[in-house]
């Protein structure tokens, strides 16, 4: 039940799709006799999502989350040694395009898979986990992302025998519920969590309130940091996409945070 909730209110958390609902229903509204209140509603809509489209406003919002966790240093709590598993969230991979074109298709966070290739070479030891089943409301297909995640890791040249899958997970909150109960980590261990740099925050969020210790490891960058936060847009559509992306995240922090699943509203270090 949450999930299908947490679909519903994400589809709205989107200010694409707020926008363009609003728009639509002022020009609904401007067939009746309200046709003045339905004007300026469609006026709105179109001015904000000009301004969501081409400003910098989706950079100013998502700074803040990418900003949150450091790069990863493999320095720092060098004492305690390399790390025992290396644990790549889902999210970059395509499970309605690949099946049907027969290869695995990435998506633009395409780095949480691909910086797991240099990871598993920089430490041999470790155990490769992937964690992410299907996290489609409709139209998801029968092919897991954990089904993908091992064609591509084994392309990468990692063995068979180092990767664990976990594919039964449709969100953040069951990627670390089930990667737990599956890894079943032990007290002293490193484990390095892999995911975009936005997504990191709430991610492990709920890896603590699942008692699992992460650090983490961020990647896909959409900002080159503060200078971005005076850059325009050249289309509208890379404006929308990067502001949906980043009220998506915050509006799943606070959703997270009042619902009780995590324990704090913007984890951090």
């Amino acid at each position: 039940m949450f999930f299908v909730l947490a679909k519903t209110v994400g589809f709205f958390s989107a200010p694409s799709n707020v926008l363009i609902s609003l728009a639509l229903f002022g020009v609904l509204l401007m067939a009746t006799r309200f046709v003045r209140a339905g004007r300026r509603i469609a006026v709105f809509a179109v001015i904000a999502l000009a301004i969501c489209g081409l400003s910098p406003l989706g950079n100013a919002i998502i700074l803040p989350l990418e900003e949150r966790f450091p790069a990863w240093d493999a320095s720092r709590d060098a004492s305690r040694g390399p790390p025992a598993g290396i644990i790549s969230l889902g999210g970059a991979l395509d499970t309605v395009v690949s099946p049907v074109r027969n290869e695995v298709a990435l998506n633009e966070a395409a780095e949480r898979m691909t910086a797991v290739a240099e990871l598993a070479r920089r430490f041999p030891q470790a155990r490769i986990v992937f964690s992410g089943g299907s996290g489609r409301l409709v139209y998801g297909g029968s092919t897991t992302e954990a089904e993908l995640a091992a064609r591509l890791f084994e392309s990468f040249g990692i063995a068979k025998e180092r990767i664990t899958l976990e594919d039964k997970s449709r969100d953040t909150l069951e990627n670390a519920r089930f990667t737990k109960e599956l890894v079943q980590p032990r007290s002293g261990e490193r484990w390095l969590l892999v995911t975009s740099a936005h997504h990191m925050p709430r991610s492990v969020g709920l890896f603590r309130a699942e008692g699992f210790a992460v650090e983490a490891f961020p990647v896909d960058y959409r900002t080159r940091g503060a200078i971005d936060l005076l850059r325009f847009f050249s289309t509208v559509g890379d404006g929308l996409r990067r502001t949906d992306t980043a009220a998506r995240e915050w509006v799943g922090l606070f959703v997270y945070r009042i619902t009780g699943r995590t324990a704090e509203l913007f984890p951090g270090p």
